[in-house]
């Protein structure tokens, strides 16, 4: 492939894919997109999750509208598989990324149906309005997840390299400053406001993240799907391998995970009960 601009003849409406231009030695122009997108994304996952389990526990309705909260065990057994869903999915994501879809087309599609769940969880305060929410937020900011991150990589020739690590370091500043803002101001519109305004302000910042990134389609350099080859790659030769490799990596990283997201959940509940 040439470093001109190229169209897919199959996807007349889409971005065009083409490779980075070996001159270019600047900021790629699409890097304030992806940063802006991270930053909206984060405080719209935790500012949902900081609620999650005092949602559970005082504020949810049943069918009838009538008060109908769950009980502890029940709000820390649901928030963790919500939690182990959203870590889960990143591998469907990276598999729909690198076989059908692209990066690009997977984080844009995928968050329009986190922008849902977040819709139902503030429309529906009761049992189905939260499943359905959570469904879908697991689905989209687990599929996303992995693609992110490497969207930002490849938008680096070998000309401007020097500069990922910078781009990285805002990126992570990014997904740090929205994280912390969402986590003091959406337990506080929760007291303030209730439910549904407290679920509505991280969907429109999820909103927001959406538009930002379709914003920068034309900015970005695209990397086409590998089609079905990535599963022979994946899981044989080399690939296979390094899975194997991978697999105590990542049981020392679920014992971790799940001990450290009991901050959403269990010392949540411990938290409601101190004086």
């Amino acid at each position: 492939m040439s470093t001109s601009d190229t169209t897919t003849p199959d996807q007349p409406n889409t971005p065009k894919y083409r490779e980075q231009p070996e001159a270019t030695t600047g900021m790629p122009a699409g890097i304030p997109y992806i940063i802006g997108n991270e930053a909206a994304e984060r405080f719209s996952f935790y500012g949902m999750r900081s609620i999650l389990t005092v949602f559970m526990t005082t504020y949810l309705l049943n069918a009838s509208g009538e008060l109908d909260p769950m009980s502890d065990e029940d709000a820390k057994f649901w928030g963790h598989t919500f939690i182990m869903a959203a870590y889960f999915t990143p591998l469907l994501g990276a598999f729909l990324a690198d076989w059908l879809l692209g990066k690009y087309r997977t984080i844009l599609y995928l968050s329009v149906l986190y922008c849902l769940g977040h819709l139902a969880l503030a429309m529906n305060e009761t049992r189905f309005g939260l499943a359905i929410g959570l469904g879908l937020i697991a689905l989209g900011t687990g599929a996303i997840k992995p693609c992110v991150s490497a969207h930002v990589g490849d938008q680096f020739g070998t000309k401007n390299s020097h500069l990922l690590a910078k781009v990285f370091g805002w990126f992570y500043v990014a997904i740090n400053l929205g994280s912390f803002f969402s986590t003091l101001l959406t337990p506080w519109l929760l007291d303030r406001y209730g439910s549904q305004i407290a679920f509505g302000v991280p969907g429109v910042l999820m909103a927001i993240a959406t538009l930002l990134f379709w914003m920068g389609r034309n900015k970005f350099i695209h990397i086409p799907a590998r089609g079905p080859g990535v599963f022979k790659d994946a899981f044989t030769g080399i690939g296979g391998l390094a899975l194997l490799n991978l697999i105590p990596i990542y049981l020392l990283v679920a014992v971790f995970w799940s001990l450290f997201d009991q901050t959403a959940t269990s010392w949540v509940i411990q938290a409601e009960s101190m004086n």
